[in-house]
């Protein structure tokens, strides 16, 4: 039985040594799937911004920063139907009274969406500031313009320095 089980083993072992090319395998194939979903990225490029009024402003009794003087955020998303970017101050005791703060922005819309293009009183709740109706892949910079009516109610002690009236806007991107 010995005789016979080494001269079989070297028989196979030669066979699998001694097999044509043809018959290994070469190719191969994977399925790789990414299952990406809507997704929106933002970027507050100016996270303090300052308004000092000059004797000019006084006179028209606003004060404002426009476009690229203006506050500036980035964003861009992957979602096929676009985004939307929002402003909104919710500070609870706003110093700057919502009324008096206005905001508008001259970046063109996105395709198929829109901007606000007048100034409109900034509000506690989420407003749309600008929007695209398509992905916007790459980042998109939007320029917020700010003008503070009313100057004369906001009053400042004659002494050294100025007084400040600080209120934080919030800004939100929602993939559509």
């Amino acid at each position: 039985m010995k005789r016979r089980v080494l001269p079989l083993a070297l028989l196979l072992a030669c066979g699998v040594f001694l097999a044509p090319a043809s018959f290994a395998a070469s190719t191969g194939t994977s399925a790789v799937t990414l299952a990406a979903s809507a997704n929106a990225v933002l970027q507050v490029l100016d996270a303090t911004f300052s308004l000092l009024p000059n004797a000019a402003d006084y006179s028209n009794d606003y004060v404002e920063a426009t476009g690229a003087a203006g506050l500036r955020v980035r964003l861009k998303s992957n979602s096929s139907t676009g985004c939307v970017l929002y402003v909104k101050c919710s500070d609870a005791s706003p110093q700057i009274a919502l009324g008096d703060f206005l905001v508008k922005t001259q970046t063109a819309a996105g395709a198929g969406g829109s901007t606000l293009s007048s100034y409109t009183a900034i509000t506690a709740s989420d407003q749309a500031l600008w929007s695209t109706g398509a992905s916007q892949s790459g980042f998109l910079q939007v320029d917020t313009d700010i003008r503070i009516q009313n100057l004369f109610a906001y009053p400042d002690a004659i002494s050294a320095g100025t007084t400040s009236y600080t209120d934080n806007l919030t800004y939100t991107v929602v993939a559509q």
